[in-house]
């Protein structure tokens, strides 16, 4: 693999990809969509059982690395056995990474345009707070709110009681990468526009993230939207990233990445990407006693799941089962970090394995293909829109002498 470049593009890259806006791209938007919230979905049911731990306790517990769907870590104790009950982890169960993405693509099915922070309190959250839906990890229908992590509450509590300013929601909860596991649905939409899927990630995740949270989200959608691009690759995903990420977040995907490059395989990737983002990660080495310092906001620092997703993409290749079982044998927070991985893969092309797939819609009893047939129709929507409105802006530009139309 070639090194990371961390500005702009080259000329020649640029001649490339003007040549790519006349060619057909082999795999097209509706294939790319499904590839990227399937293979997130997958990701997400292979980390959940193994969330939490270090790589040694995963290979301890299964007698090696994670290959594929495994049951709960607590076999059948996972009911009353602590720090996992109530959840039933594991045997192919979505978390709660694909329940708020799968809310978020129904939130675009309602507005049928791009998102803001106000949309996701007077979508998101009643969406949240009033439809029962059937919960894999409880094996009951319930509201998905009492399947969501406290940072998720934080929206209900803020947006529905609190009243808050849904710009401002986001100040004061706890920074981790809440908001950034379920902004895929962002990216697609912008397909082949990280800048814009940065800037609408960023307003929609105002209202649930601050600091290096909501900036992780808005840099987790450029990073989709840039694989959904045709003739993307792993590099053009992270150079992407690097050209729009702040602060500790555009440090740590840089350190990351560059030990990425040097490995080929997962597991001699390991242990380097976790040193490579320790000094970024507020966490702490244990990541079920978190240091006092965790999770609050700073300039300095960034979530651990994006940058090591990223590495994990460099590592695979960009293909989808290296890059999701990378992430899965990392452990800590695993489900988001493979859901992330697993997303950017499938945008970038790469198929989902038809059985993992499978194993995973049956056990969740979910469709999975149903939230990118709603989003691939809703993002041609938006497109066409958008096609409409820049058009009318040129023509307005136009008229005041501003510049000339081109068509």
């Amino acid at each position: 693999m070639t090194p990371i470049k961390s500005h702009g593009i080259t000329e020649h890259e640029l001649s490339c990809e003007t040549e790519l806006i006349h060619e057909k791209d082999p795999i097209g938007l509706d294939e790319r969509i499904t590839r990227a919230l399937v293979g997130a979905a997958v990701g997400d049911a292979l980390g959940g059982p193994v969330e939490g731990y270090s790589p040694e306790q995963i290979a301890e517990r299964h007698g090696g690395r994670v290959h594929g769907v495994v049951g709960p870590w607590h076999g059948d104790a996972w009911r009353t056995a602590r720090p996992i009950a109530p959840y039933h982890k594991g045997d192919g169960h979505v978390t709660d990474d694909t329940l708020m993405t799968h809310a978020l693509v129904r939130v675009y099915a309602r507005v049928r345009d791009h998102l803001d922070a106000y949309a996701v309190a007077e979508h998101l959250v009643p969406d949240l707070m009033t439809t029962p839906r059937w919960i894999p990890e409880l094996e009951a229908e319930a509201l998905p709110l009492h399947r969501l992590f406290l940072a998720e509450k934080w929206l209900v509590t803020r947006l529905a009681h609190a009243h808050a300013d849904p710009r401002e929601a986001g100040v004061g909860n706890i920074v981790n990468c809440g908001a950034a596991m379920y902004m895929a649905p962002v990216g697609l939409v912008n397909a082949a526009n990280p800048a814009a899927a940065y800037a609408e990630a960023l307003d929609v995740a105002g209202a649930h993230q601050s600091s290096y949270g909501r900036e992780a989200a808005g840099v987790l959608a450029a990073a989709v939207a840039a694989a959904a691009t045709p003739g993307a690759t792993p590099d053009s995903v992270v150079a992407a990233c690097l050209a729009l990420a702040k602060d500790g977040t555009r440090e740590a995907i840089e350190k990351v990445c560059e030990v990425a490059v040097r490995h080929r395989d997962f597991e001699s990737a390991l242990g380097p990407l976790r040193t490579a983002v320790a000094p970024y990660d507020t966490v702490g080495p244990d990541y079920r006693a978190p240091s006092l310092g965790a999770r609050r906001p700073s300039r300095l620092h960034a979530i651990e799941e994006l940058p090591v997703a990223l590495g994990m993409l460099l590592v695979s290749g960009g293909d989808h089962r290296h890059a999701v079982l990378g992430a899965v044998n990392y452990g800590r927070d695993c489900d988001s970090i493979a859901t992330m991985a697993g997303a950017l893969a499938g945008a970038l092309g790469s198929p989902v394995p038809e059985e993992w797939a499978k194993t995973v819609a049956e056990a969740s009893r979910l469709d999975l293909w149903a939230p990118a047939r709603t989003l691939t129709e809703v993002t041609r929507e938006i497109f066409a829109a958008d096609v409409r409105r820049r058009r009318a802006h040129e023509r307005a530009v136009t008229a005041l002498g501003g510049a000339a139309c081109s068509d």
